[in-house]
């Protein structure tokens, strides 16, 4: 009996074999022009990321779904410095999420790319070109089987420059990692999170709540989909405070609080960030974007709760 068990056992996990044998990762091509970074996959362009070419920050351009719908808008004329995906705050009295003549420029220094990504080291300077800050940023495209959504992390790490007295990181209650979507999402997107709370009110329809994870679902070339925002455990204040809007346009991001908690940026001492953005077809369930967190946490080396 217990040597039949075992053969049991052991054409299970073949077979366990051969069905993860069938369905081979994701494979991603890459193509990089004079501004932009585009990766595809058979031949449909899932992420472009602009790395140079950009008015004051470098951002992803457009991000699709696993069917092809791009959900993202650029620079759309009631916020010109909205850029898609992108991130952005406040260091010391320089803003660098508004881009206005007083405001900071995010300065290309190296850009690398492969197969599955980039890293862009970046310098955050004032207008009078003193740098601030320096960044080193990632973002890494999913590529592992059986992935129900596009699913990307997007790492930074800022530092103050050598020799610099501690920087005070703040802004307003919107600044940090934040997208816009497209026009059709607005005014009728919808959003839940992972602590199924209704945050606080801030103004109108613009609200902040603590989680782990937060999503939008709205109606994209008269199909719906679901953007998610994950939230790293190792990131500080976690779980961070989720930024929503639908009136007058749909916007996600994910907050540090720094318009209510100043973080102070130490020399030596580097603030790290990591946040995975899932972008599924469909409006998706709860339950399918906790599975796919948990998911992420295990692929960035955190062990699922």
């Amino acid at each position: 009996m217990r040597t039949t068990t075992h053969r049991h056992a052991a054409r299970a996990l073949s077979l366990l074999a051969l069905f993860f044998a069938a369905a081979p990762a994701r494979a991603f091509e890459v193509a990089q022009d004079a501004s932009n970074l585009t990766f595809s996959a058979g031949g449909k362009p899932v992420l472009v990321y602009r790395h140079t070419g950009y008015p004051f920050k470098p951002y992803v351009a457009q991000l699709c779904t696993p069917s092809g719908l791009a959900v993202l808008r650029d620079s759309p004329a009631d916020h010109k410095h909205h850029h898609a995906l992108m991130f952005a705050i406040q260091a010391d009295a320089v803003n660098f999420w508004e881009e206005v003549p007083s405001g900071g420029h995010q300065l290309q220094r190296k850009l690398n790319s492969d197969a599955n990504g980039l890293t862009q080291a970046l310098d955050w300077a004032g207008t009078n070109g003193v740098v601030l800050l320096h960044e080193a940023r990632s973002i890494h495209l999913h590529n592992e089987a059986n992935l129900p959504a596009t699913l990307v992390t997007w790492r930074t790490e800022l530092e103050t420059v050598a020799g610099h007295a501690p920087l005070a990181l703040g802004g307003h209650h919107y600044f940090g990692l934040g997208a816009r979507f497209v026009t059709s999402m607005d005014k009728v997107a919808t959003f839940q999170n992972a602590a199924s709370a209704t945050g606080e009110v801030i103004r109108g329809s613009e609200r902040l709540t603590a989680a782990r994870w937060c999503a939008v679902t709205g109606p994209v070339e008269g199909k719906m989909i679901t953007c998610v925002l994950f939230d790293h455990p190792a990131n500080p204040r976690h779980p961070n405070k989720m930024f929503t809007m639908t009136q007058p346009f749909a916007y996600l991001s994910a907050t540090l609080n720094l318009w209510k908690e100043s973080y102070s940026l130490k020399p030596g001492e580097p603030l790290k960030l990591c946040y995975g953005i899932a972008l599924f077809d469909g409006a998706t369930p709860s339950a399918d974007i906790e599975k796919l967190y948990r998911q992420w946490l295990t692929t960035c080396g955190v062990p699922a709760p």
